[in-house]
């Protein structure tokens, strides 16, 4: 499977990157509840209790998700699921449907293994996810919901806003992602500061949201990092997303899309992503997802052993294909033996 996708890689790198996108979305739903859905899942779904991990209130069968962005609008967690993924984390999703930014929107940084994307927080909104996660089938892994902030809503208003959405989605989300850091929506990331994140945390606190988490900037300064985990202390939140995407562009990008605005993902910022969640798993002793550049073994366990519980990962999958899980959750299973660790658990943290 994983040759096929290098045989057809070229066909949909030859497209724009948004409609190679909705191709392979389309294929995903095509094949999911049927037969195939269940092929997959025998070929691709890595069976072993030392992949498990419970955080914050839920049971993962590996540590491998799927991040935000790559299924908006909920439409794919069940055959996500049969790819491998442990969870999936649909959306952002906001209160109001939006269209996002004027296309072209998204750029491959192919000599990069990179993308840059400047989507918008494009989505369907909060009361039609909501719906088609109460209609579709249970997908058997846990499914988060990334909340944020709608376009058209002020700063001033914004708890209110991320709280409508919570309540739509309140029945189906195993966790909610508190979105406070896209770097391509209007005001979003000035939500980061003190006094506006504790205004919408504390009004999803008390609305009795939860397991509740925050995803944070990668282009934070420490001091700032220090004060929303300050913030996640003082709510007694369940945990940190680390990171989104940067506006930064590292040193040594050879892609002549580098220049493009935009959130950038994928290997360029892998390091940088890894030393975040080793800052912020030192600083909190609530569980940390791990997210940006992974595409494989060693990069997934070198987030684990900074400290992160569960690791994220999409724009790999434009690289890999559909057996990244797989192949992802093999190799931690022979690291991990390597090394002498019981299970993911036991190695989560063991570099700080």
């Amino acid at each position: 499977m994983r040759s096929a996708y290098r045989v057809l890689r070229p066909a949909l790198f030859s497209l724009p990157a948004e409609t190679a996108h909705g191709a392979v979305h389309r294929g995903l739903q095509t094949v999911q509840d049927t037969p195939i859905e269940g092929f997959l899942r025998d070929r691709l779904a890595v069976d072993d209790d030392r992949l498990a991990v419970d955080a914050f209130g839920c049971a993962f069968g590996n540590p491998i998700g799927v991040a935000a962005g790559f299924d908006k609008n909920a439409e794919l967690p069940s055959v996500l699921g049969a790819l491998g993924f442990g969870h999936v984390e649909v959306g952002g999703v906001t209160a109001h449907a939006q269209p996002g930014n004027p296309r072209p929107r998204m750029f491959r940084l192919v000599e990069d293994r990179a993308i840059i994307n400047r989507m918008g927080l494009n989505n369907e909104g909060a009361d039609a996810v909501g719906e088609r996660l109460r209609t579709s089938p249970d997908p058997g892994i846990p499914v988060g919901v990334n909340v944020a902030l709608s376009e058209a809503t002020d700063a001033a208003d914004a708890p209110a806003d991320y709280r409508y959405t919570y309540e739509r989605v309140a029945d189906v989300a195993d966790y909610l992602a508190v979105n406070v850091s896209c770097p391509n929506s209007e005001g979003m990331r000035e939500l980061q500061n003190r006094d506006s994140l504790e205004a919408i945390l504390g009004e999803l606190v008390d609305a009795g949201a939860g397991p509740l988490l925050v995803k944070l900037s990668p282009d934070l300064p420490g001091p700032a990092i220090e004060d929303a985990l300050a913030v996640v202390d003082d709510f007694g939140l369940d945990g940190v997303i680390a990171t989104n995407t940067t506006t930064d562009r590292p040193s040594g990008l050879e892609s002549p899309k580098r220049a493009e605005k935009g959130g950038l993902s994928g290997k360029p910022i892998e390091d940088e992503a890894t030393e975040m969640v080793r800052f912020v798993a030192e600083r909190t002793d609530v569980p940390v997802v791990g997210v940006g550049g992974v595409s494989d073994a060693a990069g997934a366990y070198a987030k684990i052993r900074a400290g992160a519980s569960l690791v994220q990962l999409y724009t790999g999958l434009v690289y890999e294909g559909p057996t990244l899980a797989r192949d992802v959750n093999e190799g931690l299973l022979e690291l991990l033996e390597r090394d002498g660790f019981a299970d993911v658990e036991d190695a989560v943290g063991a570099d700080l």
